[in-house]
């Protein structure tokens, strides 16, 4: 969770509570049967049982004593208690989410508005996909939905945590409203987009929940894995009796197995993929699948947005420059007339630049026929009533549509559009009646600290494409400065997909974010799509993971998000593997240095008795699982280094480590059982 929501630490007495009772629900066989390193552990603990009743019955037989059997059964229930644990304390952070969002979802009263225009008091859990409804200031939206009229001022804090309201408007990509949140002002009709259930909250409760969580394909993969390793350490076990010369009890055989065996790994491997998905919610990021997060750990592929992303994203007007023959102050009056009704940043900044430059209060009363930007025109304006037809756009388009027609673009015009470009600007072209008139400069700033963004992500392994509507040359130019690897200039919808559909083609797995309808086709396409929360229901709908932040620098946060769960898993199970070779060296010559002599030089611990090294051993591994569960919970720290640097670490340090801390231990262990025998 971010910084905007309040922290849980991982000892938190109400997750330590249901993590407690968890850990011996989970002891159901049905349950543990999932993992089959802990049920082989399970099972080998309900042998120990009965050979502890026997002994108990019959102490002079040849399984040893009541006590010691007792012991090392209770030490392997502990085992599978600690392995439980280590699962249910991530489950249950999970849950927590989940039930404060289920404080969030109540029955809303919604104002549902009929077809002949009555409005109806109704509850909201009638409310269908495709009514409409109204939410006045100080109401809670009833329902998902989008805005087909009106603007307001929102509290999505219910939903994101994030304090400041935001603003939503009809006819964008930010016309989204999430069911829960507050209208703080204004009033707006919605259309609802869900079904009662269904809504973004409903699939956030479910998607929060530990337990719904399904294994990722490469989590699928190392659990058969172990499983092989465990099969094969059946057999050695079952089979090493038959060549030995000297008596193995049960117990001896149960601990040399379970000891054997990858518990390690095996106790904390749900954990790790739990723990990954909660540190993406940390974040506000909703993933609907464990499998979202560990792709985007191994992503080769990143499209980001220009604007906003890389650039601050109001791009603001600076300059006007006319055609040779025309007045600037026509310029400008056209410029202005052609932007009243464009409610976008740049729109918007070309009125406010216009008013500097000169007195427009008389183009007020203009009457005229607004038309819309599309990415097919790639231009916008008006159609005045005098006759009068005045377009702005892209260089291309503009161009094209006054050469259609007959006219010359003026030279001049495409020189000026050319040095624009080149220095990182947005022109705008500007024409009456298919004649230019000139160029408006439009100007962003590249966000401060993003070329060290992406040199990490490059560090990583990632390409980085900047995806914008700008011209070629204005896109080589941010692209340059910003540090980015590719880019897309003048991206349609068709654009985005045919390039992630490219990069896949050739194995590579390709990430992004978008927020609008158009941007739904590519984020369904990507293997990591993001939508933004704000966007539209399409969106969020076509990605896999959903940012409540609204960042869209969020998916570099996510890359790093998802390397850290692959790192965690990997770095603990070179660690627990490394484990296992160290416990043979304990247990292995302890049991059979009587009939073979030979194994005098592995015996390099020296422990006290062969009972004494059993009992140490299945003792660490035991108590090695609770130690490791924040490691597993918190990740271990990624660091953006080349993929051989980072084996090289690994096995410097979970792997060097994972074979000297059970010598040790296990050793100390052994002191200790000496000292009190």
């Amino acid at each position: 969770m971010s910084s905007k929501r309040k922290k849980k630490g991982l000892l938190d007495q109400r997750f330590l509570k249901q993590a407690m009772v968890q850990s011996f629900v989970k002891l159901n066989p049905v349950k543990m049967v999932k993992n089959p390193v802990m049920f082989t552990v399970e099972a080998g603990t309900m042998v120990m049982l009965i050979v502890s009743i026997f002994t108990l019955i019959n102490p002079h037989g040849a399984q040893g004593g009541f006590y010691y059997n007792f012991t090392i059964t209770f030490v392997l229930l502990l085992t599978l208690l600690f392995a439980n644990f280590a699962e249910a304390i991530a489950e249950a952070r999970g849950k927590a989410q989940a039930e404060s969002l289920r404080k969030t979802r109540h029955d809303t009263p919604a104002n549902r508005l009929l077809p002949d225009g009555r409005v109806e008091k109704v509850s909201s859990a009638i409310l269908k996909k495709g009514d409409l409804f109204l939410v006045a200031a100080g109401e809670v939206v009833p329902a998902d939905g989008e805005i087909v009229e009106g603007m307001a001022s929102i509290d999505e804090s219910a939903i994101t945590g994030e304090s400041a309201p935001v603003i939503r408007e009809s006819g964008g990509d930010k016309s989204g409203v999430t069911g829960g949140t507050t209208v703080l002002s204004d009033s707006i009709k919605v259309q609802v987009t869900t079904l009662p259930g269904e809504s973004f909250l409903d699939k956030m409760i479910a998607l929060v929940e530990g337990a719904s969580r399904q294994k990722t394909p490469n989590e699928i993969a190392l659990t058969i894995l172990l499983a092989g390793f465990t099969l094969i350490f059946i057999i050695v076990c079952v089979t090493l009796k038959d060549y030995a010369n000297t008596l193995i009890t049960i117990a001896s055989m149960v601990s040399l197995f379970v000891c054997l065996i990858p518990t390690t790994i095996g106790g904390l491997l749900s954990a790790i993929g739990i723990a990954g998905m909660d540190r993406a919610l940390r974040a506000n990021v909703i993933s609907k699948s464990g499998k979202a997060v560990e792709t985007a750990g191994d992503i080769d592929v990143l499209l980001l947005d220009k604007t906003g992303t890389i650039t601050i994203g109001n791009r603001k007007a600076t300059n006007f420059y006319p055609a040779d023959s025309v007045d600037i102050l026509h310029l400008i009056d056209c410029s202005t007339l052609a932007s009243f009704a464009d409610q976008t940043p740049e729109g918007k900044s070309i009125v406010e630049l216009s008013a500097t430059r000169k007195d427009i209060q008389s183009l007020f009363t203009a009457q005229g026929k607004f038309i819309k930007f599309t990415a097919e025109t790639r231009s916008s304006g008006i159609d005045l009533a005098d006759g009068r037809k005045i377009r702005k756009g892209a260089y291309d388009s503009i161009r094209k549509m006054t050469e259609s027609c007959g006219n010359k673009f003026p030279a001049e015009t495409g020189l000026k559009v050319k040095e624009i470009s080149e220095n990182g600007g947005t022109p705008l072209v500007v024409s009456e009646n298919n004649n230019v008139l000139g160029v408006i400069e439009l100007q962003d700033i590249i966000k401060p600290g993003i070329q060290e963004r992406f040199e990490r992500l490059r560090r990583m392994g990632v390409k980085t494409v900047m995806v914008t509507g700008d011209n070629p040359l204005t896109a080589k130019y941010i692209a340059a400065k910003a540090g980015v690897d590719d880019f897309i200039a003048e991206a349609t919808p068709e654009d985005k997909l045919n390039y992630i559909r490219k990069e896949q083609a050739s194995g590579k797995l390709v990430a992004m974010m978008g927020d609008g309808t158009n941007d739904a086709p590519a984020l369904a396409q990507a293997d990591v799509g993001v939508a933004m929360n704000s966007g539209t229901q399409a969106a969020k709908e076509a990605g896999n993971m959903v940012d409540l932040d609204n960042d869209p620098t969020k998916l570099i946060e996510i890359v790093e998000i998802g390397k850290q769960l692959l790192i965690t898993r990997g770095t603990l199970t070179t660690f627990s593997i490394a484990n296992d070779v160290a416990k043979y060296f304990a247990i292995v010559p302890a049991l059979f240095i009587t009939s073979i002599p030979a194994l005098q030089s592995l015996n390099i611990m020296q422990l006290h008795s062969p009972e004494s090294a059993i009992l140490s051993a299945v003792i660490f591994n035991a108590l090695i699982i609770p130690m490791l569960i924040p490691l597993a919970l918190r990740g271990v720290k990624y660091r953006p280094i080349g993929a051989g640097a980072l084996l090289r670490r690994n096995l410097l340090i979970y792997g060097f480590g994972g074979i000297i801390a059970p010598f040790i231990g296990i050793k100390l262990i052994d002191l200790i059982i000496r000292f009190i025998i």
